[in-house]
């Protein structure tokens, strides 16, 4: 068992789990948990065979510096997008994901199409199948990488199965959007983690010899955030002292 995928997929199979809960609960408290559960399991179901098709069979299929390469390329690109948004987040130039306030949304938006009937509500029932399903797809890009990539398949189910299962308990215990989970510092996480994984497969698929091998993948992590913090710090100085900058030109016009 790899801690490491553990911890990577945990982390981030969770973060698309606590989006789709969100939209879950909203549909069940408007629409009736009949439609809201129906959409959720189907998709899971979908979600499923998706593994199973796309799971181990790539590794008979596909060469392995083929598939390190472009698992590689794609952990790097999907880890940096995380980790940009993360870094835009945390220094202010673009406003934090909310859980409650996305709740409150989808609430209202359940409201405007809501029907008096104790038959299906297929409005309701696709709109959990398709984030459950959407945000799902991410999560299995994110199991399947980590995963395959490590060769500890294993190691990144079992992460993503204690994400769904705390994710469910809190849902079912709160009953609410869980906004108390910090997504933006888990996303900063797993997009460090991504990012880092990323770049040694990359590395490996085009013949790298890393220092101490899967080591590496620690070393490159901790660079990654020095630069991010840095980068963090020096954005927030800009966004703080741009309305200064702005306002001063404004009087002086």
């Amino acid at each position: 068992m790899n801690a490491y995928v553990v911890l990577a997929s945990f982390l981030g199979t969770a973060v698309e789990f606590v989006e789709a809960l969100t939209i879950v609960l909203a549909v069940g408290v408007v629409r009736g948990w009949k439609s809201a559960l129906s959409g959720m399991f189907t998709a899971i179901a979908v979600l499923v065979v998706m593994v199973l098709i796309l799971g181990v069979p790539l590794l008979q299929i596909v060469s392995l510096h083929a598939f390190q390469l472009v698992i590689g390329i794609l952990m790097l690109l999907f880890g940096m997008r995380w980790l940009r948004k993360a870094i835009l987040r945390y220094s202010g130039l673009k406003a934090l994901h909310l859980e409650d306030k996305a709740y409150n949304e989808e609430l209202e938006r359940q409201r405007e199409h809501a029907k008096n009937t104790k038959q299906m509500d297929w409005f309701g029932f696709a709109t959990t199948f398709q984030i459950v399903l959407l945000e799902g797809v991410e999560a299995v890009f994110i199991v399947l990488t980590f995963g395959l990539a490590a060769k500890s398949l294993s190691s990144a189910v079992v992460g993503s199965l204690i994400a769904i299962v705390l994710v469910v308990m809190a849902g079912v215990l709160f009953r609410k959007p869980l906004a108390m989970i910090p997504e933006n510092t888990m996303k900063f996480i797993v997009g460090l983690m991504l990012s880092g994984f990323g770049i040694f497969w990359v590395g490996e698929g085009i013949g790298v010899q890393w220092w101490h091998q899967d080591l590496s993948i620690l070393v490159i992590t901790v660079i990654l955030l020095i630069v991010s913090l840095a980068v963090i710090k020096g954005l927030s100085r800009k966004s703080q002292t741009a309305p200064t900058i702005n306002k001063t030109m404004g009087e002086q016009l």
